[in-house]
């Protein structure tokens, strides 16, 4: 009991020491951190590429359990590779234990050590050099290191490119993040796009979310962790207020909150106070449970100011649900006017550093107007929604089916080693 209350009490007096430091000064520290762990890289000497240390193949290294969607980012790379038939093992590595960590759909193919001679580290660039002091130079010697990274700018920063000298090739999910991050490295960069395969389960209906069954409704998704700012879910919100008056009860928005702040559900419903056709669903839910949730809704909006892939609007695309997105960056590989509703936008310079996303850099400020007039359109028109439902799920098992992702897998693979991907 005595140790809880002192668990209790350091707690407290975290929070209150967090809450007294002005949020600059925290920002510059993280700053300073990170460029001193990042300028540490380039002076790490590296052993060259050994074939013959280990046998052919590759260590998938990451957060596998991670519910985030880098996570999930993780786990389709782990179905690629599967199909691919490269060799492959998963050394599970989680930076921080802060985050939700409950999915073990992958646990079966991890290993505690590191079996093969390519290592694919799946660590986002600005904790890579965090990550690779957790892990060790060891784990780097002999190998040839791959890194998976997404980012969502049109520029990559200056800050990680110390990341570069202790890796050998960049795998991206698309050739939006590729070419930002090849105007700062000689090292091969790669674009190897998702497969999407986002099965839905009859169990997990409307009435298990506690929606109505009789309403049009719309979807956007909150994640704090993948920073509310550049998701922006607000315009979304504020479109829905533009396209429908409080009174229509034929249509509705639901919104999914995960690993929010408390005072965000105070904030919809202060923002939607006059509407009663708003839901709100919080907490964790499993991926069955969030595919479901986008195959029974009618629409998905993605006002996002900037995407290094887009995944959910691909997999709601793949559901045959109809997606409003901000026609701007890494989601336009695998969406168009043709099958999906693209919305309007400006680029904006953003006035001060949010999160990674430092001052002066640009993204996108989709129009509530174009969003609204989507909306409007979707819900009254059906020839139209028919369309763009079928259209969609069509052109995404095109772009986006495992054949073709797995084998851009193969063929890289083979280059870096060749003769290992015969017979």
């Amino acid at each position: 009991m005595r140790g809880k209350m002192r668990e209790d009490i350091d707690l407290s007096l975290k929070g209150l020491l967090k809450e007294s430091i002005p949020k600059e000064w925290v920002t510059a520290y993280r700053k300073t951190k990170l460029w001193t762990q990042t300028n540490a890289l380039r002076l790490v000497p590296q052993r060259q590429f050994d074939r013959t240390a280990f046998p052919d193949g590759i260590n998938l290294i990451g957060n596998i359990r991670l519910n985030a969607g880098l996570g999930q980012s993780m786990r389709l790379v782990a179905d690629e590779l599967k199909h691919s038939g490269v060799p492959f093992c998963i050394y599970e590595h989680h930076i921080s234990k802060n985050f939700s960590m409950t999915d073990h759909t992958k646990d079966g193919l991890i290993s505690n050590r590191l079996l093969y001679n390519v290592n694919l580290i799946h660590v986002n660039p600005h904790e890579f050099a965090k990550a690779y002091f957790q892990m060790g130079k060891k784990t780097f010697d002999r190998h040839y290191n791959i890194v998976f990274w997404l980012w969502e700018l049109e520029e990559f920063p200056d800050l990680w490119k110390g990341c570069f000298n202790v890796i050998d090739e960049i795998w991206t999910p698309a050739e939006f993040v590729s070419e930002a991050i090849r105007k700062k490295t000689d090292k091969p960069v790669y674009t190897i796009p998702y497969h999407v395969d986002a099965p839905t389960d009859p169990r997990y209906d409307r009435a298990y979310f506690n929606l109505p069954e009789d309403q049009f409704l719309f979807l956007t998704m909150y994640d704090y962790q993948s920073m509310a700012d550049r998701k922006n879910p607000q315009t979304a919100l504020m479109s829905f207020k533009r396209a429908f008056p409080p009174e229509n009860d034929k249509v509705g928005f639901v919104v999914k909150l995960n690993d929010t702040p408390r005072n965000i559900v105070p904030y919809v419903r202060m923002v939607m106070e006059k509407y009663s056709n708003v839901y709100m669903i919080p907490g964790i839910l499993s991926k069955a449970e969030v595919n479901s949730l986008i195959g029974c809704v009618d629409a998905f909006v993605s006002t996002h100011r900037a995407e290094g892939f887009g995944l959910v609007m691909a997999e709601s695309m793949l559901n045959g649900v109809p997606c409003i997105a901000t026609n701007w960056s890494a989601n336009t590989e695998f969406m168009n006017s043709d099958v999906a509703c693209m919305v309007n936008y400006r680029m904006v310079k953003l006035k001060q550093d949010i999160g990674p996303y430092v001052r002066g850099s640009r993204w996108a400020e989709p129009s509530i107007a174009s969003t609204a007039g989507h909306m409007k359109r979707l819900y009254e028109d059906k020839e139209y929604y028919k369309r763009l439902s079928e259209d969609g799920k069509k052109y995404l098992e095109e772009k986006l089916g495992m054949e073709r992702i797995a084998g851009l897998i193969r063929q890289r693979i083979a280059e870096i080693l060749p003769g290992s991907m015969q017979g």
